[in-house]
């Protein structure tokens, strides 16, 4: 935050109010209402006239694919520099000066003019998102006509130092009195003094969103005491996603707005002209072009996606679930066809051939329950398989009941994109799993513990069976699939896991913990296995970690073992020669990108200038012989692995050349990117 931006970065909180929320007391209403009596009279009685501003701007589009609560994908990114003029009563004009960006996907997003720019007087009387094709007239809890609809609850005060006055401020929690109206729930500050609006942290209830499509739309405008006598935007953030319109699959789309705001000018008689037209305007490709920017938009997109530059609006939408009790704050539909990915739908491997399947998602009443089904049939074996999940979430907590009948592979983590590994079982009899059919049952309890991170708990039943090569490829000949044992098992398992907070990048730490047991007929056994991975960034590249660990009992049956070699793991290797009872796998690769000549593949994108080298280090190790027989081994020593990988269009493609150091054997492998597996 620059130095002269007296925001709410210097919160210093002071004791609570009071220790439970009492919605529309009093003491609440008279703020409230003071509030609502300033916002309307515009500044009129403060001597504020007109001003003007700069604001630096960026917009990011962004994809999760898979696993939701990962990082999101980087897609394109907008840098851009305004010039704000405001005249009282609230008339406003934002002109572009400066706009540059970049595509790391191929995509045609058009942005709304609306998200181009920043938010004046913090939202009308009425607020509105993407030209009302988003969010349409929704009532400002702080208008003369919005008040009503509203509660509002006392909670917090703070206290603002400034160089000139210490400003207290009351922290207001805002819901709707209708859930089912279209409303905004969150959080107002107000400047117990002067009843201005300091800082708004919302969401919207399911009826303000236009279309199905939208999850969730998170805001948070914050204001700074200017020229010590005006409340005026200092910091604005905005996070739409959205999920696909026909088919429920793993996958979001995320427009993400980030401002700041300075350089303000008092009552300089900004001429009437200056506002004709449309609010957001750009000015000639020309001018903005001669715009000097102070640093390279890769540089600059860096600078702002540290975790500390950006608000949390993870921890945004965990106070509005909190606020609304349960609630649905989702836009979504709820009914919709729907998988966990695209191979549930379609895949190939050799215990089953050639499988199809389709899933249904309902969310009764909107989203804090949810019932999953899925069914798919292999024409090879000819068997269904299916699982049907049942959860609903109350406040921090969510209980669920899980059922299914599957194949399933003995690696606790993919090592191949699904798509990729139905092609080569199909075409070339390379089918890089060991399978076996389980069917379980089991109840499941989850409990947040801060915004990104979850422990679970899950008790059940389960049944293993080994399964047997049934299909047939277009060449060649499968190998045997092993043979993984059969049993019956009540089962539990405890974990945790930790979540990354890094934007755009995904810089940070994410992980993972589980401890699990099982108790048969004539035996049981016991479990622990552990992975992280963290990206961190070193003088201009990036450098990832990955690591995972894990132990088993004397009678851990052979499904549950631990198992490396080849692809994923130690690439010279055969694959999956070693496992065991015990097993440690550690990675470290440097990311380097260097230029490299672009090819143009139509109006919206190219396969970039630039490619990604990869330096990379793999060490493994098993250990622990198991009572069954299995094909793999322990390896005995350590197996160190050296490697170069090469990434290309867009990060897309990745293919490893990699040296075993203590038996020479090279391994190549070709795949698309990891971060694309858990939706493939």
């Amino acid at each position: 935050m620059r130095s002269h931006q007296l925001g709410v970065a210097l919160l210093a909180l002071v004791p609570s109010l009071a220790s439970a929320q009492e919605w529309n007391s009093d003491s609440t209403m008279a703020i409230v209402n003071r509030a609502v009596e300033r916002r309307a009279n515009v500044r009129s009685d403060s001597g504020l006239r007109d001003y003007r501003a700069r604001a630096h701007g960026f917009l990011f589009f962004l994809g999760q694919l898979g696993e939701l609560e990962e990082p999101p994908r980087l897609i394109k990114s907008d840098q851009l520099e305004l010039e704000v003029y405001w005249k009282a009563p609230g008339i406003a004009k934002q002109r572009i000066v400066g706009w540059r960006n970049r595509a790391d996907l191929p995509t045609d997003i058009r942005y709304h003019r609306d998200h181009l720019g920043i938010v004046t007087d913090n939202f009308g009387d009425l607020i509105g998102l993407g030209h009302e094709e988003e969010v349409r007239n929704v009532p400002h809890p702080l208008s003369r006509n919005g008040v009503g609809l509203y509660d509002f609850a006392l909670v917090d005060s703070q206290t603002i130092r400034t160089p000139r006055r210490v400003v207290q401020v009351y922290q207001v929690k805002v819901r709707p009195k209708d859930v089912e109206a279209q409303r905004v729930i969150g959080t107002l500050y107000i400047d117990v003094d002067q009843a201005e609006l300091v800082r708004f942290r919302f969401n919207f209830t399911r009826n303000a969103y236009v279309d199905d499509t939208l999850e969730d739309i998170t805001i948070v405008l914050e204001n700074s005491l200017w020229d010590g006598r005006y409340w005026l935007p200092v910091r604005q953030e905005i996070e739409i996603r959205r999920r696909s319109s026909w088919l429920d699959l793993p996958a979001r789309g995320i427009i993400r707005g980030r401002w700041e705001i300075d350089s303000y000018q008092f009552n300089t008689d900004i001429p009437d002209p200056t506002f004709r037209g449309p609010t957001i305007v750009a000015a000639p490709e020309a001018v903005r072009d001669t715009f000097q920017w102070e640093q390279s938009l890769d540089a600059a997109i860096r600078t702002v996606s540290d975790p500390a530059m950006t608000f949390d609006l993870e921890e945004v939408r965990a106070e509005v679930r909190q606020l609304a009790q349960d609630q649905v704050l989702t836009g979504l539909a709820t009914s919709k066809l729907g998988a966990n990915s695209i191979s549930q739908i379609v895949h190939f491997n050799r215990v089953e051939g050639l499988a199809l399947g389709l899933g249904w998602i309902l969310r009764p009443g909107g989203g804090a329950a949810r019932l999953y089904t899925w069914a798919s049939y292999g024409f090879s074996n000819r068997r269904f398989r299916g699982r049907v999940e049942l959860s609903r979430r109350f406040g921090k907590v969510t209980l669920g009941v899980k059922g299914s009948a599957v194949t399933q592979d003995v690696s606790d983590a993919l090592v191949i994109s699904p798509a990729l590994n139905s092609i080569l079982s199909q075409e070339v009899a390379n089918d890089y799993g060991d399978y076996f059919y389980l069917k379980r049952g089991t109840v499941l309890t989850e409990l947040e513990v801060g915004t990104r991170s979850v422990l679970k708990l899950e008790v059940g039943a389960e049944h293993t069976s080994s399964m047997s090569v049934e299909a047939n490829p277009a060449t060649g000949e499968f190998r045997p699939n092993a043979s993984l044992g059969n049993g019956s098992y009540g089962v539990g398992s405890l974990g945790f896991e930790l979540r990354s907070s890094g934007f755009v990048h995904g810089k940070g730490v994410s992980g993972a913990i589980t401890l699990e047991g099982g108790v048969g007929e004539e035996t049981s056994y016991a479990r622990v296995f552990g992975e992280g991975r963290g990206l961190f960034p070193l003088g201009g590249t990036d450098v990832a970690v990955a690591l995972w660990a894990g132990a088993g009992s004397w009678e851990l049956p052979s499904h549950r073992s631990f198992v490396m070699g080849g692809r994923g793991t130690l690439t010279p290797d055969p694959f999956r020669q070693w496992g065991g009872r015990r097993a440690v796998f550690g990675e470290i690769e440097m990311r380097i990108q260097v230029p490299f000549p672009a090819i143009p593949l139509g109006p919206y994108t190219s396969t970039d200038n630039r490619i990604t080298l990869v330096p990379n280090f793999a060490v493994g190790w098993t250990g622990g012989v198991l009572v069954q027989t299995v094909p793999w081994q322990t390896t005995g020593t350590l197996r160190p692995v050296i490697g170069l990988g090469l990434e290309w269009f867009h990060n897309l493609f990745r293919v490893d050349v990699a040296l075993s150091l203590r038996d020479t054997h090279f391994g190549i492998v070709f795949d698309v990117n990891r971060n694309l597996w858990g939706i493939l």
